[in-house]
């Protein structure tokens, strides 16, 4: 069975780096073709996909978060880490690691994800 666990800091001071560690059990982040996702959710709203690595160590990320965000992966370790740079108390939320095994377009024309394995989150505070 996959699981994922979170770590990192609880409290970030703002302008700082946001920088949490996502470790995985029981399956190998390089295994095809799965990707891994990043993904936040702030108090009273609902789950934003930050962005994901995948298989190959390629990445992609939301569009509002492209030019603040970067994930990356250690294979050695089975982790793989976000960092979320200039953050604000906006960037307040629990945060989610999770394996993504498909993408694609609803009938409504969104972009969905379908995720099987997710990390239990960690909270995450940015405040002075």
């Amino acid at each position: 069975q996959v699981q994922l666990q979170e770590s990192g800091p609880g409290l970030v001071k703002p302008s700082q780096t946001l920088s949490l560690t996502c470790t995985v059990s029981g399956g190998s982040i390089t295994t095809n073709y799965y990707y891994w996702s990043w993904i936040r959710q702030p108090p009273g709203k609902g789950l934003e996909w930050m962005g994901a690595i995948g298989f190959g160590g390629d990445t992609s990320y939301a569009t509002p978060l492209k030019s603040r965000t970067s994930i990356s992966r250690d294979t050695s370790k089975n982790q793989f880490t976000l960092q979320l740079s200039s953050v604000t108390p906006e960037d307040t939320a629990a945060y989610y690691c999770a394996r993504t095994v498909g993408v694609w377009y609803s009938s409504s024309y969104h972009l969905v994800r379908e995720y099987d394995h997710w990390g239990q989150g960690t909270q995450v505070t940015v405040s002075s």
